[in-house]
């Protein structure tokens, strides 16, 4: 969840780590430092706050330096404060460090009865002093730093400096960690929008890696000691798409950006013509005898797989078990060899997903992972990869990655019905014609922006706000209210609209609106119940709908029209207001609606 930064090259370092950082703030950070390595000594600076704070400091202090790291910290350990702020520095060592060292009270108890003296409350700050260690006994500046990772216990990826050496050592394991390979210069990141202004090209550090940088020369080798080769790949993302474009705010960019990244997404696989849908690369073994799939995911990932479950039970009858990733393993899930266990994440690197992809794994499941990021965790790791081409998305609250596994989903859907031979080609050549018009219903959603504006601006003075929905659309208010609480605070929850008559209905009165979606659904006249029940309790509704005529249009407080689609698409085409309505409320809150507090993009520890 912290963003690591560094820089071993020919230019002054301070401005290229400060705007990557910058470039990192969707991350979630409650605090910022930077490390420069100048003639002979390190010169460091931390801030609580915003990188901005930081930008401020080091302008005004002219530092020099062509080494240095930067970090910003999402507190784990100890309080936001400029003590717990990396770098954390050791004697001439100094650490930058995502992830969470989980033996690190047993390494300070030790490192402490042998003199070392700890300035922070942090767990990061045993790295420094480990390493430091090492190097009084006499091993030199990288042995010393691989002698110290194989301590560790936990997950950590690292940037490391030493006054004495002018070199840059970086490390990983459970936490993604790229080098950009650029003219004579190296850097490092968590993450490919860090650095995707400065080089197209990366590599991407596995497990137990370490990349020396030296005299603008770079070594990679293991934590023990032996050299590795990891491939150099060229990421073809433009650097606009990670910039916002005009548009006030990164999520409202990425919003508008639907259309396109469904587009993308659907390139290349939906082969109208032949009724087929094609994945590259992409083997799964012995569909024919699948029993059961399992789709796990967090947050926003999970509600896409909730509606993914929808669709292949709906269409394929394959029984599909949803779970929370974080809960996976902890309850001892009976998984049989020859399961399909489908992993996924917009980041690729969300720790509960990866640990519960390997505990699939060991228990004879075939795995495939569904994320948008190349060379990221689970796509490395899985037995298959699908990625979504959504393209960088920088707002914490996902949307364009969203709908974009919804429409992976859909066709992955189709492509399993093919080959276990319950779908011909004409019923997947009649929904592939369906899901080509659905960046073109979003637009048409789009378009409409300016009303659902006018709509936040009559709800953002609630507090609570109540979502339902029916079937496949459960799910989608699940996310409606996520996305509100996310970015304004407001406290928002869902129900499957048939539960609201089992204890949320005691909420409603006039001050709980509640957001109904209703497309003409076989659930629709049901829903319409519960919208009867609400304004029999003076409550107000939101309407969501496909349905011009439908039956409660004329009594909702709101009506929000939305194209119509099949079944299994409606969740695209619903959500996407409910994104803008989010966005609008919070924006007129006045709310950080890129960087909401407490939370980060891509959660890598658990």
């Amino acid at each position: 969840m912290c963003g690591i930064v560094g820089y071993e090259g020919g230019r002054q370092a301070c401005e290229i780590l400060i705007d990557a950082l910058s470039r990192l703030e969707y991350r979630g950070y409650d605090s910022a430092g930077i490390a420069l390595l100048g003639e002979g000594a390190i010169h460091i600076e931390r801030r609580k706050g915003k990188v901005e704070e930081l930008r401020k400091i080091v302008s005004g202090a002219a530092l020099k330096g062509s080494i240095g790291l930067a970090h910003t910290r999402w507190a784990t350990h100890g309080v936001p404060s400029e003590r717990n702020a990396h770098p954390h520095r050791a004697g001439d060592v100094v650490v930058v460090h995502n992830g969470i060292v989980e033996n690190y009270l047993e390494l300070k108890e030790r490192l402490k009865k042998a003199g070392h003296v700890f300035m922070s409350d942090t767990d990061t700050e045993v790295i420094p002093h480990l390493i430091a260690d090492y190097a009084q006994k006499g091993r030199d500046f990288t042995d010393s730093v691989r002698l110290a990772l194989k301590e560790l216990k936990g997950s950590w990826a690292i940037g490391v400096l030493k006054e004495s050496e002018r070199t840059l050592v970086a490390a990983k394991n459970q936490s993604p960690l790229i080098v950009g390979i650029g003219d004579g210069e190296y850097f490092i990141a968590s993450d490919i929008p860090a650095i995707i202004n400065r080089t197209d090209r990366f590599v991407f550090l596995e497990d137990n890696d370490m990349a020396i940088f030296k005299g603008r020369s770079m070594r990679l080798i293991n934590v023990d000691g032996e050299d590795v080769v990891r491939e150099v790949r060229q990421v073809r993302w433009a650097t606009a798409m990670a910039e916002k474009g005009g548009y006030r705010h990164f999520m409202l960019k990425e919003i508008f950006e639907q259309p396109r990244a469904i587009s993308d997404t659907l390139l290349g696989r939906a082969r109208e013509e032949e009724g087929e849908v094609e994945f590259e690369g992409v083997e799964l073994p012995d569909l024919a005898g699948l029993r059961k799939i399992w789709m796990v995911a967090c947050g926003t990932s999970h509600h896409a797989c909730m509606i993914g479950k929808h669709m292949i039970e709906t269409n394929l009858r394959i029984p599909v078990e949803t779970d929370v990733a974080s809960e996976f393993r902890y309850r001892d899930p009976i998984v049989s060899p020859g399961d399909l266990f489908i992993a996924v994440s917009q980041s690729g690197e969300t720790a509960d997903t990866i640990a519960a992809m390997r505990e699939a794994r060991s228990r004879g499941a075939s795995t495939l992972s569904i994320c948008n990021v190349l060379g990221s965790t689970l796509a490395r790791e899985a037995d298959n990869v699908v990625f979504t081409h959504a393209g960088p998305e920088i707002g914490v609250a996902s949307t364009k990655a969203f709908t974009t596994q919804i429409a992976v989903m859909f066709l992955l859907m189709l492509y399993i019905g093919r080959r276990v031979g319950i779908l011909d080609c004409q019923d997947v050549r009649e929904r592939l014609q369906e899901i080509r018009s659905v960046p073109r219903k979003v637009q048409s959603v789009l378009d409409r922006a300016r009303c659902i504006q006018t709509a936040a601006g009559r709800y953002m003075s609630f507090r609570n706000f109540l979502f339902l929905g029916r079937g496949i659309n459960f799910p989608t208010a699940l996310e409606g209210a996520l996305k509100l609480k996310e970015i304004s605070y407001i406290h928002a929850e869902a129900h499957a609209a048939g539960e609201m008559k089992h204890g949320p209905i005691a909420l409603i009165d006039e001050g709980m609106p509640v957001v109904c979606v209703s497309p003409s659904d076989r659930t629709c006249k049901k829903t319409c119940g519960n919208m009867e029940e609400v304004l029999a309790r003076k409550g107000s509704v939101l309407l969501v709908s496909d349905d011009e005529a439908h039956e409660m249009a004329a009594r909702a407080t709101e009506v929000i029209a939305v194209p119509r689609t099949v079944y299994e698409l409606q969740p695209i085409l619903s959500m996407v207001p409910l994104q803008l309505l989010a966005y609008h409320i919070a924006d007129l809150l006045g709310m950080d609606v890129d960087q909401p507090r407490n939370l980060a993009k891509s959660v890598t520890v658990e």
